[in-house]
């Protein structure tokens, strides 16, 4: 029975993480997609990019808002079943598979963004402080730099740290999360850090946010 409702909460994660809402704003409000324009990218940034910050904040708000119903569904399972750290492992295969469906959606060809907005949610539900201060160091990374893809990988570069030392969270599975997420990041952002390295990365200009 407990692999019925693990196996149907994973598909319902990534269902979730699946949602295209780049491309569905796109296609439906703007007769646009956003994968063809600007970065090509199917995430916030490229969304604010080809069709204003007007998109882009609910496009930003509803993936991070699918990260964290993603994990949420472990409020749904038998309390018998979450004995000690399962929860915390469940959880963390939820965060994985609704990642790994806003990257590779289903319903847009599996063709999706890098899932920075959903990974927020996902830290949001399993490390609300952690999260929060995650995206505290983006912003202020953000305002000095003003470059998202450095802000993003700096971010979660210090989850971690934040995540362990800061906050305390020595859950094995937590721990091992926090960790991927620092070094699946950078590896996402590959094209990025050469653009960076060799001055040549788009800075996201303040005047898109007026």
């Amino acid at each position: 029975m407990i692999y019925l409702y693990i196996i149907s909460a994973v598909i319902l994660a990534y269902l979730l993480g699946s949602i295209p809402f780049a491309v569905w704003t796109g296609l439906l409000f703007f007769k646009k997609d956003v994968r063809k324009e600007g970065s090509g990218n199917a995430g916030t940034t490229n969304v604010i990019r080809v069709l204003g910050w007007k998109a882009g904040i609910p496009v930003f708000l509803l993936d991070v808002m699918k990260g964290w119903m993603a994990v949420s569904i472990t409020m749904f399972f038998p309390e018998q079943l979450l004995a000690g750290d399962h929860i915390y492992y469940l959880g963390v295969i939820l965060a994985v598979a609704v990642v790994m469906g806003h990257i590779y959606p289903v319903f847009a060809g599996f063709n999706g963004g890098k899932g920075i907005a959903t990974l927020l949610g996902v830290g949001i539900a399993l490390y609300p402080f952690s999260g929060l201060s995650a995206l505290g160091v983006f912003f202020i990374v953000f305002f000095l730099s003003g470059y998202v893809s450095l802000s993003s990988i700096i971010s979660c570069i210090s989850f971690p740290f934040l995540s362990f030392f800061l906050f305390g969270n020595t859950e094995l599975p937590l721990v091992i999360l926090s960790i991927a997420v620092a070094v699946f990041v950078p590896l996402t952002h590959t094209k990025n850090i050469r653009r960076l390295l060799s001055g040549t990365e788009s800075r996201f200009l303040y005047k898109r946010l007026k």
